[in-house]
């Protein structure tokens, strides 16, 4: 178990206070709350070297340099093989739609794609638009609403040869259900299909190794884990090079810059890399060696230190599990079987009988609790429950840096409502 204070003294934020009481963030799905070594990369860019891409001075230099150490620790977060096979956007949907665009390209009419009412709308809408620009037809995966799981099933149902491509997500970003994506990759890869894999809410909980995963695309967005507000895509090297990138002509089209349009924001990428240094210590100080075959000793120290979190958040889902499952008119949606709990991330959405999510969420801000209400862009999911005309859900997300105090404070605080 990582040691709470230790691990909260990494996050300036966690201190501020809220009519009187320390401020809970259980928000973490929407954003998470960033590192100090991620605030001092930021200013140390903004201070020393901002400055734009490819110049001969010497801020640009160092700018570079930055943008380049950035692509290498994100390679490192996700053990791609190459630097190259990682680009930054401004938003996983930005680079969503913009990789909707090449592949589409590829497309014609009699092709099909496969997404699912699981996903949040940036890994189904830029597929869904696509395919109505170019005639190929739409299979969706639907939702088991007794567990909140994908219907393995469908799968079997939709694969054929001519299915191009597979999006799933590897969690849910409203329910928190964990999907099996390296068995839905090898399901797709049977029939030569591609597969995009939204790992936007996974990527704060767990190690993501694309290499052992085997997808052709993988994206993400480092404000979810502790880092600033950047999108960001895994893709094979190989698909890269075939794929057409829309971009004006000036631009460099060497990797990974090919996939890179416009300026970058490269202060967040220096904070980035502040991020990742510490998830490094927290590798080296709290993790476990594990055997593999990791690009580098920081990809294995980086892969440890999620390992670690994975543990630690853990005990933190049980027992937030527990609890609510315990509050009398409430209903909380999802994997909850304890021999289960491995299925799924520390993301909890209820209903709470005669108070809409809205109503709660408000009720829990006045106590300095932060909270989402509504559908989180999971707006298939929020409907296919029937929860979308009516508020949607509340949202309680916990990352490695909450506390079981701020839970049990949490559960009283609902308590009183329900």
């Amino acid at each position: 178990m990582l040691e709470p204070m230790q691990i909260r003294a990494h996050f300036p934020a966690l201190a501020r206070t809220f009519n009187g009481k320390s401020l809970v963030y259980f928000d973490g799905p929407g954003g998470t709350q960033v590192t100090q070594s991620c605030i001092d990369g930021m200013t140390a860019y903004l201070t020393r070297c901002n400055a734009n891409h490819g110049g001969a001075f010497i801020s640009s230099v160092e700018s570079d340099v930055i943008v380049a150490a950035a692509h290498e620790a994100m390679a490192d977060f996700l053990n791609a093989r190459l630097n190259s096979e990682v680009f930054f956007g401004q938003n996983m949907t930005s680079l969503t739609f913009a990789f909707s665009r090449a592949i589409g390209r590829t497309l014609h009419p009699g092709d099909e794609i496969i997404l699912t009412y699981l996903d949040h709308d940036a890994n189904f809408s830029p597929w869904r638009l696509m395919a109505e620009d170019r005639g190929v037809k739409v299979n969706v995966v639907a939702v088991d609403p007794a567990d909140c799981t994908l219907r393995m099933s469908d799968f079997d149902r939709y694969l054929n040869s001519n299915t191009k491509l597979v999006a799933v997500g590897y969690a849910s970003n409203a329910v928190g259900t964990i999907n099996p994506v390296k068995e839905i990759v090898r399901l797709a890869k049977s029939v030569g299909a591609l597969t995009y894999i939204d790992a936007v809410h996974y990527a704060p909980h767990g190690p993501i190794n694309v290499q052992d995963i085997g997808c052709d695309f993988l994206a993400c967005s480092p404000y979810k884990f502790f880092a600033p507000h950047l999108g960001v895509v895994y893709a094979r090297q190989e698909l890269l090079d075939q794929l057409t990138a829309y971009k004006v002509r000036p631009a460099d089209n060497r990797p990974p810059w090919k996939w890179e349009t416009g300026t970058q924001s490269h202060e967040s990428l220096a904070g980035l890399v502040g991020t990742m240094q510490y998830l490094e210590w927290l590798g080296t100080t709290h993790g476990r060696a594990e055997s593999g075959s990791y690009r580098s000793e920081r990809s294995a120290l980086l892969h440890a230190a999620m390992r670690a979190i994975q543990t630690h958040e853990a005990a933190l889902k049980a027992q937030m599990l527990d609890g609510l499952m315990a509050l009398p008119r409430t209903r909380l949606y999802g994997i909850t079987a304890h021999n289960r709990l491995d299925e799924r991330v520390p993301t909890f959405a209820i209903r709470m009988e005669g108070h809409p999510p809205l109503e709660i969420a408000q009720f829990l801000a006045e106590r300095a609790i932060a909270v989402w209400s509504g559908n989180y862009y999971a707006l298939n999911l929020t409907e296919q429950l029937g929860v979308e005309d009516t508020g949607g859900m509340v949202r309680i997300g916990i990352a490695h840096y909450n506390t079981a105090e701020e839970i049990d404070r949490l559960l009283a605080d609902l308590s009183s409502i329900a």
